[in-house]
This record gives structure tokens, sequence and C-alpha cells, in this order.
């Protein structure tokens, strides 16, 4: 019977001069085969008594948003591929996964292009380690690796070659320095509320996590998702106390729409609370049904500079007072129509959209639509 196979997964970071791309984003399987043996020799250096291990290499060049995902699945995936081959020598051996016939052999190992113009690729590698060796050898990897783990000459060369590329560096580094590096970049950058919720997500998926947005929007991580309030509601909350109130929910949704990206990008759902559905793109803030007695709903375009059109208001004309039955807020560019789409579909509301030109919030600093004037 085999023994027992630990998986220590890393990549090879690829820093990039500024303004490079790669000519493409696969090695073929000759490549990736080549790029391994580069690789493997370089780690002989690193790890002494790596050779036990089996040495595996995905021939593919990712963003890391594509390997931070909940399950990380282009690690799973490389693991499982790696674990498929017989082991016919006393030692690991070295195996690697390229493209055949113009594909790669599965789909989590395909890098999406539109994570290709960032400054740093990441080629995902791991080593299955015999079981009394994992814990030695995971130990070496965070400690030799994240100091004096620069690619040797020749593999940098040859991805240069491979790739058209000029690089800056190459250098290895364990998951864990990985995860480490995304922290520090996005703390760098203010959102460490996001990667809060991104962690618990990565890491402790079964435990719930709250943090709060550098604007006081409660964040919270719970099976599998992150949520966050119904954004009018807790504003006018909590908002109508800040000197701008108008000012201050552009910013919040403006840091709402950076939040939505990033966990777009790592797989991780955004919803309101209470709604049970997490719509890809936009978030809808219902608040009443349609009153059959009103003139049919309309919808209100709230904009603000930098983000054009922040929040969209479904309200009915009322006396005195427009009756307020929802708020819709597009998260990314292309997610404005079928949010007035979903809204018309909702609340049989007249087809034109009103521009406000502003945002509009009333004397609680909730959002709201212009009163019908009174004739």
């Amino acid at each position: 019977m085999s023994e027992p196979l630990i998986a220590c997964p890393a990549v090879l970071a690829l820093e990039l001069v500024p303004g490079e791309t790669p000519d493409r984003l696969e090695l073929t399987r000759d490549e990736a085969q080549e790029l391994a043996a580069l690789m493997a020799a370089d780690l002989a250096t690193l790890l002494p008594g790596v050779e036990a291990s089996r040495f595996a290499v995905a021939g593919a060049l990712f963003d890391g948003v594509e390997l931070l995902r909940p399950g990380f699945p282009v690690f799973a995936t490389l693991e499982e591929l790696a674990r498929r081959i017989p082991r016919v020598t006393t030692q690991g051996g070295v195996v690697a996964f390229g493209t055949h016939e113009g594909h790669m052999p599965a789909q989590p190992l395909v890098p999406d292009p539109r994570y290709a113009g960032g400054p740093m690729r990441l080629v995902p590698w791991m080593l299955l380690a015999p079981e009394e060796l994992a814990a030695e050898l995971t130990q070496a990897m965070e400690t030799a690796l994240v100091g004096k783990g620069e690619a040797g000459s020749l593999t940098a060369d040859f991805l240069m070659r491979t790739l058209g590329i000029r690089l800056e560096h190459a250098r290895y580094l364990s998951r864990d320095d990985l995860l480490a590096l995304t922290c520090v970049q996005y703390e760098h950058v203010n959102l460490a509320p996001l990667w809060t919720m991104l962690e618990a997500a990565l890491l402790t998926p079964y435990r719930d996590e709250t943090a709060m947005g550098s604007r006081g929007l409660p964040l919270r991580y719970a099976e599998g998702r992150v949520s966050v309030p119904g954004i009018a509601g807790w504003f006018a909350r909590d908002g109508i106390q800040r000197e701008n109130p108008a000012h201050e929910l552009a910013g919040t949704l403006f840091e709402l729409r950076q939040y939505a990206a990033l966990l777009a990008a790592h797989h991780v759902p955004l919803h309101l609370e209470g709604d049970p559905a997490a719509t890809a793109g936009y978030l809808v803030e219902a608040l009443a049904e349609a009153d059959p007695a009103l003139p049919a709903p309309q919808l209100y375009a709230h904009e603000a500079a930098g983000l054009g059109m922040a929040a969209i208001t479904v309200a009915q004309p009322s006396p005195g007072k427009a009756r307020v039955l929802a708020h819709g807020y597009p998260l990314e560019p292309n997610a404005l129509h079928p949010l007035l789409d979903a809204l018309a579909t909702r609340y049989g509301t007249d087809p034109e959209l009103h521009t406000l030109g502003r945002m509009l919030l009333d004397d609680r600093g909730a959002l709201t639509a212009p009163a019908p004037s009174l004739h």
C-alpha cells in the first residue's frame, strides 16, 4: 500500500517589467515539462531533500485573484491531476501540465484573459510530499522561499524567451506567502476590511466573520458569501449625522463597487442582508410594494462624480411626497441596463429614466425621489 502524499502548494511569481505583457497565458505540454525540469533544479538547491516528493507544475500564468478563491480550485485541480499519474519510481518525479492541441487538461487550469493585465503573473506548482516529510518540507518552504527563493537564470531566461517578456524578478513563494503578499497589497490601498472577508472565505469558510468598511459600512461573511445591510436604510440611520451626507453616501457606494469587483474576481458572492439571491453586478434594496391606487412607479437616477449613475430609486408619485419602493445599486459598468430591466419587471415602472443630476436625500439622509408638484 502506497504511503499518503501531502500537498504543499506554491507559485512561481513573475514580476514583469512595466508595460510588458506575455504573448500568451498557457504553455504547451512540452514547454511545461521543460519549465518544470528547470524549476525542479532550482528547488533542489533551495529545499534539500525535495527530490523525495512529487513535483507538479501547471504550465499557465494566472493573476492572484484566480488562485485565491474558495476551495483553491486551481491548486485542487493540479493536485488531482498529479495524483492520477502512477508513481513509477521510488522518488517523486516531475510532472507538468500544458496544452495539447490548444487545450489545457482541465478547465480550472485555463487562465482568464480578463485578469491578464496585472504586473505579476503566477505559475502554480506543488509538492506532493511523503507524510513523514511534509511538515518539515512545509516549514522549509515558508522560511527558505520568501528569503532566498529567486528563480535560477536558466528558468527566468526560458520564460522570457518562451513568453516574449522581460522580467524584473522571478521568485518562488509558498501559497501562504502569496496570501500574506495579497493581504499587504489590499491593506496598502485601504481595502483591509475586504481582505478580512476574503481571508475568512479562503481559510475558515465554516466561521462567521465581521468587518467594517472605511466609511462605516458593516460587512459580514457567513455560509460562503458576504452580506451588507440595505444601503439606504443603513445610511439613514448612521449617515445623516455626517457633514456632507450626499458626498459620504457617494463615497460609500464607490467603496462598495471596489469590494464588489474584487469579491467577484475571487468568486465570493455579495448580497444584501435578508435577500436570499445574490445577483451578479447589482443589488436591489426592496422597501415596499407598489400601491395600485397611485400612478405607475417611476425610475430616478442619482448621479455622483466618479460614479455616474450611483443608484436608481423606484418611486410612485404621492401627494406631497414620493412613495419610495426600492433602490437599486449598479456595481459594475455593464450592470445598469440589467438592473433597470429587473426593476421595471418587478415594479411595472414607466420605462422613462429620470436623471436627477445629483444624489437626492431626504431630511433623514435616505435616498428619495422628487415630490410631485402640487397644482
